[in-house]
């Protein structure tokens, strides 16, 4: 079975896009823009996966704790960027498929950044179309850190797939685990920090940890935080007492149920449901290759149109083990340890610097 290639023109890509964002959209009309945006979106699953070779070998190299993993975009992601981004289509989003590395270290992350943005882009035809640097340059007021590198396809053998885009994502695992701790919040409280919304007390909170990472790794802190480890302990013990944050991540893990379809499946294309209101987790597995694929995207499809209007998480992403499946995508399982365990230590004041010791 042959990987899926674009099959319609990009004018047609955003008119399915602007019917996705029309309330007045009939069934019919949705029908037809979901069909277009599933093609859209499973069309880049090839050069997406030539992508996490490349970036799995190069991580590896580095470090062998490294973590990798790839999904494709969300419906209801791809509609809230159109909505949110004035003038955007829907051709024109850049992360469509993405894939991420998670490395143990700065000096890891310094390393793997340095080979994509020298020695790696110059010995492809891929283009290196854009670099958002939110670790070592301009980290967002969120506390949001991260290394994002869009490129843009490119190939003499297989040119169905030049020019659409691929974002890889490049960070390091206490980076992974602020962002899992917000992305966790935001399932089971409805808020929006990610994107710099929600509630003023939490999102005071995240960025003053996220600038207790920040001295840890020694890299900028967040704007209009302390630059003082004390002042940040001082305003995040209140933070944290008033908004019970261990108390409440620690009960969001310990009330999820988990329903799974893997049956002996137990590496290639997984599709996660989390539903936060039922506290319930379920995980539809695939086998790997383009046909595990096909099916796998097509009941992606058929899941995200049943649940378009209410709070379930899903994404479908590959992964080679459970376990990495786990590790690579915590917030599906509301596992915040990793994140709990740096705010214990800012808490009581102790100066362990390594999660793995």
């Amino acid at each position: 079975m042959a990987w899926s290639v674009p099959q319609n023109s990009r004018r047609e890509v955003n008119r399915a896009g602007l019917t996705l964002m029309n309330e007045d959209s009939t069934e019919v009309e949705l029908n037809h823009a979901f069909s277009v945006i599933n093609n859209w979106r499973t069309s880049h699953h090839f050069p997406l996966n030539t992508f996490q070779i490349r970036l799995r070998r190069e991580a590896k190299k580095i470090d062998d704790n490294c973590l990798i993993g790839q999904r494709i975009k969300r419906l209801t992601s791809i509609k809230s960027k159109l909505e949110r981004i004035r003038g955007l289509n829907l051709a024109q989003i850049q992360d469509i498929g993405g894939c991420r590395a998670i490395v143990e270290s700065m000096e890891s992350l310094e390393k793997l950044t340095n080979i994509y943005t020298s020695r790696f882009s110059r010995g492809l035809k891929h283009e290196l179309c854009t670099i958002d640097d939110y670790v070592f340059d301009k980290p967002r007021f969120t506390g949001y850190r991260s290394i994002h590198l869009v490129y843009k396809y490119a190939s003499d053998k297989s040119k169905d797939y030049n020019n659409l885009k691929i974002e890889i994502q490049l960070r390091t695992f206490l980076q992974h685990a602020w962002a899992t701790a917000v992305e966790t919040i935001d399932s089971f409280t409805n808020q929006n920090l990610k994107l710099g919304g929600g509630e003023k007390d939490w999102k005071r909170f995240f960025s003053l940890i996220s600038s207790v990472i920040a001295l840890r790794e020694g890299t900028p802190i967040v704007p209009e935080t302390p630059n003082n480890l004390e002042e940040l302990r001082t305003e995040i013990i209140k933070l944290e007492k008033k908004l019970d944050v261990i108390h409440t991540l620690e009960g969001f893990s310990a009330a999820l149920k988990f329903t799974t379809e893997s049956g002996k499946i137990k590496s290639g294309f997984f599709i996660l449901q989390l539903d936060p209101i039922a506290k319930i987790v379920n995980i539809s597995s695939f086998p790997s290759g383009s046909k595990g694929l096909r099916e796998a995207s097509e009941a992606y499809l058929v899941i995200e149109k049943e649940n378009q209007f209410n709070q379930k998480n899903i994404v479908l992403v590959s992964s080679d083990t459970l376990e990495t499946l786990k590790l690579t995508y915590p917030n599906y399982y509301a596992d915040t340890s990793r994140f709990i365990y740096i705010l214990k230590e800012t808490i009581n004041g102790t100066q362990q610097l390594s999660l793995f010791a």
